[in-house]
């Protein structure tokens, strides 16, 4: 047979596998040195950011006699050279990360950085990258709560004395959960002032969400290029009755109105309507409306099964978990404020089921990206074990949630293995597929996968 003849007889991949070999890494994915974005993850930027958080709660419950440390009833402050480690050896670079505000912000115009400056410099050395975390849930004890008119000019000061000491930061989040925060501080009467009135979760919401603001200001002012995780519950209450009632089909579009304000977005006349009758001035809400905050943006949000719930006719509510889950609610998210995304919380708190519940909430976000919305990140929250958020921290005592990757002795739970075992097969893709494209970069083109 002529050697014409026998390539005939071959087809064209056998040709190049034969002519080629060794000669065309990466052409089993479409082209170039190309990679199916598995491996634990590295730190580009345009990477995708596989994440968890230390909890770092701290309201006050008993009008304000008790203050809830998480960090403190965690063991972090004792244990956080481990947790630290204990971050990089499931290889994860990224973390959200709270410092401790009613600790370092002692007065109007003093700090104590002693334990901040310590952590920070060992997340520097270890080269994890933090999402610093500014206010979670509490504030410190001489601003009082959050029907404090000063609060956002003291937070927008902490905020930029925080971003000045630590220059090499670049992903913060300014205000945490601002509708949970603003919920249940004022309107249901579980933390910090402990009102349970409209005009008071008016009150809060917004000096929440001008302090998130001016910290975005004073923030970009010392890290121009700063990136701001946004991050929000994704909360919704399904009515099985006949008849809406009025209160729930308001309360779930309340849950818009903190980052209606932020990013400058009109609410539904209904809640515009609620919000000047609690308070809310003309003149406020036309600053508000001037325009969005600076930093690039992203939308996060935070989902547990336990917060979407079904509101049975005998008035008594069950867990709905998953009728919309993660994707379908923050797809109604995205789709109202058009910014990148990020799955910033989720857990469960039974150990036993984490590791499939870590699975489930991964298929959310894959399926999100399969829509071609630009996923940033994903956050299992947290680290560690946690304390009596089965109660809201409303009461202390002392119970532990078994949701961390660790417990509180430091050991592994089965969500530890999953999450790396996540990691080791998606830990390497791109923000967006082929997301390489988009980064100025000298780096030979990969991921030639949608994943």
């Amino acid at each position: 047979m002529s050697a014409a003849k026998s390539r005939k007889s071959q087809g064209f991949l056998e040709i190049i596998e034969g002519k080629h070999a060794g000669q065309y890494s990466g052409d089993e994915y479409g082209g170039s040195s190309g990679s199916d974005g598995s491996g634990l993850p590295l730190s580009h930027l345009g990477n995708f950011m596989f994440a968890t958080g230390i909890e770092c709660s701290n309201p006050t419950i008993d009008n304000g006699r008790t203050r809830r440390d998480l960090l403190e009833e965690c063991g972090h402050y004792a244990h956080w050279r481990e947790d630290l480690r204990l971050v990089k050896s499931l290889g994860l670079r990224v973390l959200r990360y709270g410092l401790p505000y009613h600790r370092v912000h002692v007065s109007e115009k003093r700090y104590d950085w002693s334990f901040a400056d310590e952590v920070m410099a060992e997340i520097k050395r270890l080269g994890i990258t933090p999402i610093l975390d500014l206010l979670h849930f509490g504030v410190p004890d001489w601003i009082g709560d959050f029907q404090n008119p000063e609060l956002p000019l003291h937070f927008a000061r902490y905020a930029a004395a925080v971003a000045k000491r630590y220059p090499w930061v670049r992903f913060y989040t300014p205000v945490n959960e601002m509708y949970v925060t603003a919920r249940l501080s004022a309107k249901e009467g579980v933390w910090n002032e402990q009102l349970r009135s409209d005009r008071a979760f008016v009150t809060a919401t917004k000096h929440l969400v001008a302090s998130s603001i001016l910290a975005c200001q004073a923030i970009v002012r010392q890290r121009p290029d700063a990136i701001i995780v946004q991050s929000e519950s994704a909360e919704y209450t399904h009515e099985a009755r006949v008849n809406p009632s009025p209160e729930v089909t308001l309360g779930n579009k309340l849950r818009f109105l903190a980052l209606d304000l932020l990013y400058a977005h009109v609410p539904d006349a209904d809640v515009y309507r609620y919000a000047l009758e609690h308070g809310l001035t003309l003149k406020e809400y036309d600053w508000f409306m001037a325009g969005e905050p600076p930093g690039h943006q992203i939308m996060g949000n935070d989902y547990y099964g336990r917060n979407e719930r079904i509101l049975k006719p005998d008035g008594t509510f069950c867990q709905g978990e998953d009728v919309l889950g993660w994707y379908q609610i923050t797809r109604s998210y995205y789709q109202r404020y058009k910014k990148p995304v990020m799955h910033t919380e989720t857990n469960v708190f039974e150990a036993e089921d984490a590791p499939a519940w870590l699975w489930k909430q991964w298929m959310n976000v894959l399926r999100m990206r399969s829509d071609g919305v630009p996923v940033l990140g994903f956050t299992w929250y947290s680290l560690i074990d946690q304390v009596d958020w089965d109660v809201q921290l409303g009461q202390k005592l002392g119970h532990v949630n078994a949701c961390g990757l660790y417990d509180l002795n430091r050991q592994p739970r089965p969500v530890a293995a999953a999450y790396k075992q996540l990691l080791e097969e998606f830990g390497r893709i791109t923000v967006v597929p082929h997301g390489e494209l988009f980064e100025i970069t000298k780096r030979p083109a990969t991921l030639k996968v949608e994943v």
